[in-house]
């Protein structure tokens, strides 16, 4: 094997994998929401669930990453293991267009997508227009590198060593070996078809061999749920099992299947001479025939994965505590950003929540004049610290695998929450704080302060409520939560007065001044907040 072949077949193999996923990026950018939303609300039923799963995976061109989607919500409550069966069937299914793309030999036409894509990322001005230009680009992109592959592997035939390998492959146990470990290592099923099917087309092995490895190769395309779920719960984890188990019952099916039938021959007998098209046809069989075998077996599936993984005293509940497990980061994969995105909105949300309880604690707690909750705002302080600090870091590294498109436009905004969230976890603390010095110098405030101190916990709470509550009218929720902003500041302006006109009464002490004065500048600074929460959320189209 000389230095210009080895040569020819990494280059053609970056190509590929390049083109696979700027075409996979595109796509999701595109799309991505949109393709979350149906797997979130289409899957109640199995045919349903099913065709869902294939057409998003499709679409993505990966059952990796619609698997990682799955794992996803599984982990976080959202979809029940019974209804990521289905999925995962489907995923298995829509997977097998990628060979059927080559197959078509659509080659000639690569280096006019790649050209047509590019001019559209380069030269048009309107963002919209960009996702599609990296589909086409990544098409086109794919397709040299699977010329350049093919035509590296023609010396090979000639090849008696590599030839004599390659035979190997005709026992299934070494076949499918092959293929799930070289699956695993580039963690693409599409990818490593795609190089089976370049060797089959350059004469280096032969259908008979190759469906072996094709098996194996379903199989190790699970490594990446697998990656996924570390970390996660125990649903997700049986998530990731019923992935391999779909699959080793298929390969087992199949292996027996070519054993004692003609299964090889009848599948080369559709497409004669083309062993590219074989090769994507025993695929897309592979799947179809598996999925149709245990589709009325689902939820043995589901069953088995829970006996084989059963509950621990020690799993944690089902939604996420925190992100400080890098959940699915390990396993970060073509078209899974918008798991990333919901999994922040979740997390995020939560984040705010327990600054909102704080800032209900800490008013109470001046109402009152004791420091008596201040433990428990202390607690849930150094929560909101830790999580705005494990979000910060989870963002940063979603966005160095994603630098472009939506999904990244609406974590920026989440940066911006999460800022937002732990500023008003601060004025909360010092608000409390007060009651400290009002117990240790016996400072009570007057009745016309604690009204307004009551005033203020009210309307900051129900700031905060409608700031994470939008209605379907944005604009009107908007302006809504404006207003509330606005009467925040009128009642800051409007309490200073009265603040002033009692210091000139005597109705008030000079320590009692002080702590009023500054709790009105941490009572308009959570109003602040609060909007720029809300117009955060606006902007990403927030739904609650």
């Amino acid at each position: 094997m000389n230095f210009d072949l080895v040569l020819g077949l990494l280059g053609g193999l970056a190509l590929f994998l390049y083109g696979m996923q700027m075409m996979s990026n595109g796509l999701e950018d595109a799309a991505g929401n949109r393709m979350k939303k149906i797997l979130e609300r289409l899957t109640s039923n199995r045919l349903l669930g099913v065709a869902v799963g294939a057409g998003i995976t499709a679409v993505i061109q990966s059952s990796s990453a619609t698997t990682v989607m799955v794992v996803g919500f599984v982990n976080s409550g959202m979809m029940t293991l019974r209804q990521a069966v289905w999925i995962i069937m489907g995923a298995n299914i829509g997977t097998t267009i990628t060979g059927q793309l080559i197959a078509l030999d659509v080659g000639m036409l690569a280096p006019l997508f790649a050209f047509i894509g590019v001019a559209m990322i380069v030269f048009l001005k309107n963002p919209k227009l960009h996702p599609i230009g990296k589909i086409l680009a990544g098409l086109g992109v794919l397709f040299i590198g699977m010329g350049m592959m093919s035509d590296a592997m023609h010396p090979l035939r000639e090849n008696e060593a590599f030839v004599s390998l390659m035979t190997q492959f005709s026992n299934p146990l070494l076949g499918i070996l092959a293929g799930a470990v070289f699956t695993a290592i580039i963690q693409s099923s599409s990818a490593s078809i795609g190089i089976l099917q370049a060797l089959a087309t350059a004469g280096v092995i032969g259908l008979p061999s190759a469906v072996y490895v094709l098996f194996g190769q379903n199989i190790g395309t699970c490594i990446t749920a697998v990656l996924a779920s570390i970390g996660t719960n125990r649903a997700a984890k049986r998530t990731t099992l019923i992935h391999l188990l779909f699959n080793v019952v298929g390969t087992t099916v199949f292996v027996l299947g070519c054993q004692i039938l003609p299964v090889t021959d009848w599948v080369a007998s559709i497409t004669p001479g083309a062993v590219d098209a074989q090769i994507a046809n025993m695929h897309t069989i592979f799947n179809i025939t598996t999925t149709l075998l245990l589709l009325p077996t689902g939820t043995l599936l589901a069953k088995a994965a829970e006996r084989l993984l059963p509950d621990r005293a020690e799993d944690r509940p089902a939604a996420l505590t925190a992100l400080g497990d890098d959940f699915t980061m390990k396993g970060l994969s073509l078209g899974s950003h918008a798991v990333h995105t919901d999994l922040l909105s979740q997390e995020i949300g939560r984040m705010v929540t327990l600054a909102g309880e704080n800032m209900n604690r800490a008013f109470d707690a001046v109402l009152d004049g004791t420091p008596k909750t201040m433990a428990e705002i202390d607690k849930t302080e150094a929560v909101i610290d830790g999580m705005n600090k494990e979000i910060s870091q989870y963002i940063s590294k979603i966005l160095v695998h994603n630098n472009s498109g939506k999904n990244v436009a609406d974590i920026e905004q989440y940066f911006l929450i999460t800022g937002n969230a732990e500023r008003i976890g601060d004025h909360a603390q010092n608000i409390a704080e007060y009651t400290r010095v009002m117990e240790d110098k016996g400072i009570a405030f007057s009745e016309g302060a604690r009204h307004e101190i009551s005033e203020m916990a009210r309307i900051t709470g129900d700031a905060l409520h409608r700031a994470m509550h939008p209605t379907e009218d944005k604009t009107a929720w908007m302006a809504d939560v404006v207003t509330v902003e606005q009467e925040i500041d009128k009642m800051t302006e409007t309490y200073r007065e009265r603040h002033l006109e009692r210091m000139r009464e005597g109705k008030c002490s000079e320590e009692a001044c002080i702590l009023y004065s500054e709790l009105l500048t941490d009572f308009e600074r959570i109003g602040d907040h609060i909007l720029n929460i809300a117009q955060a959320y606006a902007k990403i189209g927030f739904t609650q």
